[in-house]
């Protein structure tokens, strides 16, 4: 048997050595291709499992939009208007009743300063249905109303979007000053104890 080798213009390649190196690595890319592709179905069948989880909501949420729509067209009714707004008026004397001064000023006495006076505080609940503390307080000078915000959003789990509206000399020769404060309250949750 004749060779003709010339290793003058050919490189001698063995072509054991060859399929051994890209064979391996061609079948760790193709290990790694199904495991991706495993990968993607799984993803995709979850994904799937996800949007009826998702449609299954939606339509929860389209009844509980009906009947509440249902609800309101049978309150407005003339025969029931007089009703609903007895119904809405009690409910917000409850709602006033539940909250409690004594909690109010305990809360603020954790974070008032002691170079600062509350003057008056008149509670009302906001759009979204929070109970929101307008307080006009007396100092001896601006940082003092400034400290007390800091103290109602830093140190208070019970006040919250404190902030200083307004501020101007507390009497007529400028000594000290007064500032409108308001703040978001979060009563702590009732546990059966009283008030």
């Amino acid at each position: 048997m004749r060779l003709s080798i010339n290793l003058a213009t050919h490189r001698y390649e063995d072509p054991r050595e060859f399929w051994t190196r890209w064979g391996s690595a061609l079948a760790v890319l193709a290990v790694f291709s199904l495991l991706l592709i495993g990968w993607t179905v799984h993803s995709w069948i979850d994904a799937g499992r996800d949007r009826r989880n998702i449609a299954e909501l939606e339509e929860h949420i389209a009844r509980r939009d009906s009947e509440r729509a249902e609800a309101q067209a049978f309150l407005d009714m003339a025969a029931n208007r007089s009703t609903r707004d007895q119904s809405q008026f009690l409910n917000e004397l409850i709602r006033r009743k539940a909250f409690s001064w004594t909690r109010v000023f305990e809360d603020l006495e954790q974070v008032m300063p002691a170079n600062l006076h509350v003057v008056s505080l008149r509670p009302e609940f906001n759009d979204h249905n929070e109970m929101q503390l307008e307080m006009r307080v007396t100092g001896d000078n601006r940082a003092a109303a400034v400290e007390l915000v800091h103290h109602m959003e830093e140190d208070s789990r019970h006040f919250q979007a404190a902030q200083l509206v307004q501020e101007g000399a507390a009497t007529d020769q400028g000594t000290g000053v007064t500032a409108t404060v308001i703040a978001t309250y979060i009563p702590e949750q009732a546990s059966g104890s009283g008030k």
